[in-house]
């Protein structure tokens, strides 16, 4: 892969929420095209896309197959870039979780609810619920084995070198819609997963969930070079304000990786165009953004 582009050794990209219906000509089907193609067209060599969960908007069956669809007819018009996939609380919500797990591995041939994946020389952990709690059903519940997976993968990681990981929930009181007031946030083990992410620097989170718009405060937590950086990735599908207000539009994550730095770089797909407000340089304890920081 030829990414040496001024010092960069390797991009990809991060969508979430794309809510895929069984519509075809649904706002949220076509912004997933969209999406897909703009990839395409601007990063043909990217590492892959790395989509943060709520693939689909009740996980049924016929959803996945027009998300497939919308996959191939992509593929067809030239998309050559990867998919990898977390799960949402969405994609667990047409039935019970074990066929809910099974139909999200069978459409998209990842291995499990949580896996692990080495591209070029960088790791990336994606992290999933295993179970669907009828009073929690938009919390994420990660197992004990989940959580000792993700500490022992991070504990053999290659020091000082990132490691991204992918979860559709946000912790609690750290990006954009995850404030105890907003209501958004959604990991049942908070306390557990926040106290091994916050051991290891080098790990770049990237959640869903919320829908909150690029630029909106909070859009990075951390990344100091002392505490993990926990990014926002706004939606693919639709967008959410801190009006607490549903707004059209399509957005997530362009990222480019450097020798010293990684720098993440917010796209409205919708009207094709960089969003000047989210663009964050992480590395060598130096953190700058258009947006706010918490």
């Amino acid at each position: 892969m030829n990414m040496q582009q001024n010092g960069r050794r390797a991009c990809f990209q991060v969508i979430t929420d794309t809510h895929v219906t069984m519509d075809a000509q649904h706002v949220h089907n076509r912004n997933f095209e969209r999406a897909l193609l703009d990839i395409a067209a601007l990063e043909p060599d990217s590492m892959g896309i790395m989509h943060v969960g709520d693939i689909t908007d009740h996980g049924w069956e016929e959803e996945y197959v027009e998300m497939a669809r919308i996959w191939e007819q992509c593929r067809e018009r030239g998309l050559t870039v990867p998919i990898r996939f977390a799960h949402g609380n969405h994609d667990l919500f047409g039935g019970e979780t074990v066929a809910q797990l099974e139909r999200f591995q069978r459409f998209t041939a990842m291995p499990g609810p949580y896996h692990a994946h080495e591209v070029d020389g960088y790791l990336f952990l994606f992290l999933g619920s295993e179970q669907a709690e009828p009073e929690r059903k938009d919390f994420a519940y990660l197992s004990v084995e989940q959580l000792n997976w993700l500490e022992q993968r991070l504990k053999s990681a290659e020091a000082g070198k990132p490691v991204f990981v992918f979860l559709h929930q946000p912790l609690m009181n750290t990006v954009s819609g995850s404030l105890e007031a907003q209501g958004w946030h959604g990991v049942i083990q908070d306390e557990e997963l926040h106290a091994i992410v916050r051991r290891y620097p080098q790990v770049i989170l990237f959640s869903g969930h919320t829908h909150w718009e690029l630029g909106a405060p909070h859009a990075l937590h951390g990344g100091d070079g002392h505490s993990p950086a926990m990014l926002n990735a706004a939606s693919v599908g639709y967008l959410w304000t801190d009006e607490d207000e549903h707004k059209s539009g399509s957005q997530g994550f362009f990222v480019d990786i450097y020798e010293d730095r990684v720098i993440v770089k917010g796209r409205d797909f919708e009207g094709g165009r960089w969003v000047e407000s989210a663009v964050i340089e992480l590395g060598r304890g130096v953190q700058e953004t258009g947006g706010t920081r918490s």
